[in-house]
């Protein structure tokens, strides 16, 4: 064989595997996310991670049969409860599975994390000091009466993680929640709280596995859940969606200048063709685009209720343009 055709037979691997690579690169928003085995990744109410380099994603598990909980007037679908699922990456697009981060328990019946109890939202950071993962995750009973937070803490981001305990921190409700760890070192835990009807932000001890004392109500009487809080050029915003159970709704962005400061809900950030619906997600985490700077991942949930295992993911471009945030609908699109 001649060196010319050799060398063409290498440049079209080349160019295959950069085909590849490629296509790997794009996220399709509201499609089924797979790992890096193939697999459908199971990873809802999520958040993100970075740590050395490596991105970690948690999530809640949803497997198996979704019912709808008879005695309840408000669509309160459920399946068993699955634990928190972790996946790794370094250019979050690729994913690979680390397992079950979080067990779930199944012989205690009264134990917070029995399959018959709730477990939502989680959101891990690492403490430097005590070099520690703390996660923090909404806990409840299947009724929704209990409204507690839920606190594990591991040696590795992984897992496995360690259950401690649940409160109501502040001796508060607490629903839908998210964690911010600002730059200082300090950290927050932002939830839903009072029947939802007002948010409350809880500066964190100096573990992060309670709450300090110090908390403030913010968005009183807004009827906010699903928070997700980021900085930008020195302002605080968070994302949050209205109380409409798994229907979507509008997004609103509030914004404030310290994080126990006055936060104020400004606007929706969506723009265009089902943007009042906030493209039928829910909003869960916002973390930096690595790629770019001042741009930001918007993190949704789409729910499929009656399905909640098929639930979805739809992660869209956040922007700021004129000083304002942006979310766009965009099907595919890269990081890169």
């Amino acid at each position: 064989m001649s060196i010319g055709r050799i060398g063409l037979i290498i440049g079209m691997i080349f160019t295959l595997f950069s085909c590849v690579e490629t296509e790997n690169a794009k996220i399709q928003a509201g499609e089924i996310f797979k790992d890096t085995d193939g697999n459908p990744i199971n990873a809802h109410g999520g958040g993100i991670l970075l740590h050395e380099g490596t991105y970690y994603w948690y999530g809640e598990i949803k497997q198996g049969e979704t019912w709808r909980v008879p005695y309840l007037e408000w669509e309160c679908y459920r399946c068993k409860a699955g634990g928190v699922n972790c996946y790794s990456s370094k250019d979050l697009v690729n994913w690979k599975n680390e397992g079950v981060a979080l067990t779930a328990v199944k012989a205690d019946t009264t134990h917070d994390l029995h399959t018959s109890k709730v477990i939502e939202r989680p959101k891990v950071i690492y403490n430097d000091k005590t070099q520690k993962f703390v996660m923090w995750m909404h806990i409840d009973s299947e009724d929704y009466q209990y409204a507690r937070a839920g606190v594990a803490i591991s040696d590795n981001p992984q897992g496995p993680y360690t259950y401690i305990q649940s409160m109501r921190p502040n001796g508060a409700m607490s629903r839908d929640l998210t964690l911010f760890k600002d730059e200082d070192g300090k950290a927050y835990h932002f939830y839903s709280s009072e029947n939802n009807k007002t948010m409350h932000v809880s500066l964190l001890n100096d573990e992060y596995t309670a709450p300090s004392g110090t908390f403030k109500r913010i968005l009183e009487m807004e009827s906010r859940e699903a928070p997700a809080v980021w900085k930008h050029e020195g302002k605080y915003y968070m994302i949050s969606s209205g109380c409409t159970g798994w229907s979507p709704n509008p997004a609103q962005i509030s914004i404030c200048d310290s994080v126990m400061g006055n936060w104020k809900t400004v606007y929706d950030p969506c723009v265009g063709q089902n943007s009042k619906k906030t493209y039928f997600s829910q909003s869960t985490y916002v973390l930096p685009n690595p790629n770019r700077k001042g741009e930001y991942i918007y993190m949704g949930d789409r729910w499929n209720k009656t399905n909640l295992e098929d639930s979805r993911y739809v992660w869209l471009p956040l922007t700021f343009e004129n000083g304002k945030a942006k979310i766009e609908w965009q099907k595919e699109w890269s990081i890169d």
